[in-house]
């Protein structure tokens, strides 16, 4: 590989305090006359949010519908109601208030009214590829999944949690004001942070070309990301702390920590997804729960990354060998996990899969993935298998 690259990253970004109160001229500005305000449950509602956003539109003179209602994991029949009731009203522009969540069942709707004769379903089962997208504007309310800026798009339905990626769906603006984060638990704010510190490792531990600039770049956003995770355990009132987390959750996810590599390992996320599908897990404490476990099996086929890893991320010193010292970078990021009160085992993660649900959960993964995945190390199904029996002890 030589490190050839395309970074794409087209949504207008507001960042600070009240950015919210100009989403309705940040609509307008993109074209919007009727719009879909999506959210989740009634923290926005309770917070006055929503109304602010509301107001903001009212201001502009454009017109809006409201739905609420996504969960963590969001549905697909959710996304069915919104597609309903945005030809109902003639909605041309998407609003998603909230997280990840909110913002990925936003981008589902946007697909589906775009291509309105063919089922969006489609998409994530990956029978066909998207070919249009409504335009999609975010306020965000959550630090972790970084869908404010990607071009992806995660949906449960039955007992699958599939993925579809595509730069259509990227948003055209996401408005970014730290302090409506501070409302959140600290279990949610602790898996937001460990989200965004998978999103920027699944990047760095690949095989082939890396850039010395988006290694360190990555190792940076890594460092504070773990640095303020901690501040924010101790002090969750902290501006500051909120918004450089959740600046490096855009950060993470839009492209910037892979540019030059082979387009990321993703295997922890691939394996998450098949626990949120069946035990409906929190998605951050999902990945933390499976990290230590893939990592011990797939360090010798990648020891430089993880070497590399110990030293600039973990402050470990070099070891007599390198698996010594790779194994310590492990150890001492299971211990951050620990120490923000996010799980590293299933056991920890409060699930207790049986023997027959592990071989599910490895055969529903290698199904969703074709069959393999993975650059540190090509995870086939009996790998995958391997992987849930360890984390699973």
């Amino acid at each position: 590989m030589n490190g050839d690259f395309t970074l794409y990253t087209p949504t207008k970004v507001v960042f600070g305090h009240d950015v919210e109160i100009s989403a309705g001229a940040m609509v307008k500005a993109f074209g919007g006359k009727k719009v879909l305000i999506h959210y989740g449950g009634k923290s926005a509602v309770k917070s006055g949010l929503l109304k602010r956003v509301q107001d903001s539109l009212t201001a502009e003179e454009i017109d809006y519908v409201s739905l609420g209602g996504v969960v963590p994991n969001p549905r697909l029949e959710k996304v069915y109601e919104g597609v309903k009731l945005c030809k109902a009203y003639g909605v041309d522009f998407i609003l998603a208030v909230g997280g990840g969540s909110v913002i990925d069942s936003a981008k589902a709707i946007a697909y589906a009214l775009a291509e309105p004769e063919k089922d969006v379903k489609e998409l994530y089962e990956h029978t066909r590829a998207p070919k249009a997208c409504f335009p999609i504007g975010v306020v965000l309310t959550l630090a972790a999944s970084g869908s404010e800026m990607s071009d992806s798009s995660v949906i449960s339905y039955e007992d699958k949690k599939r993925g579809v990626n595509s730069d259509l769906c990227r948003p055209k603006f996401a408005l970014m004001d730290p302090a409506l984060t501070k409302t959140l638990p600290a279990y949610q704010t602790a898996a937001g942070c460990s989200d965004i510190l998978m999103h920027t490792m699944e990047r760095y531990f690949v095989n082939g070309h890396r850039m010395e600039l988006t290694d360190a770049i990555a190792e940076g956003l890594l460092k504070t990301v773990m640095r303020y995770a901690v501040v924010l355990r101790d002090d969750p009132e902290n501006y500051e702390a909120r918004a450089e987390i959740m600046w490096a959750g855009s950060l993470s996810h839009n492209g910037l920590t892979g540019c030059g590599n082979d387009a990321g390992d993703w295997a922890c996320h691939r394996l998450e997804h098949e626990l949120g599908a069946l035990y409906d897990v929190t998605h951050g404490a999902g990945l933390t729960a499976m990290w230590g476990s893939w990592a011990r099996y797939v360090m010798h086929n990648c020891m430089h990354r993880f070497v590399r890893f110990a030293m600039y991320v973990m402050d470990v010193k070099p070891c007599p060998t390198d698996e010594e010292t790779a194994i310590k970078g492990i150890e001492a990021t299971e211990d951050f996990f620990r120490s923000i009160g996010m799980p590293t085992n299933l056991s920890e993660l409060g699930v207790s899969p049986s023997e027959d649900d592990l071989k599910l959960l490895a055969k529903n993964c290698a199904v969703a993935v074709g069959g393999k995945v993975g650059s540190a190390m090509v995870l086939r199904e009996s790998d995958m298998e391997a992987i849930y029996k360890m984390a699973a002890k």
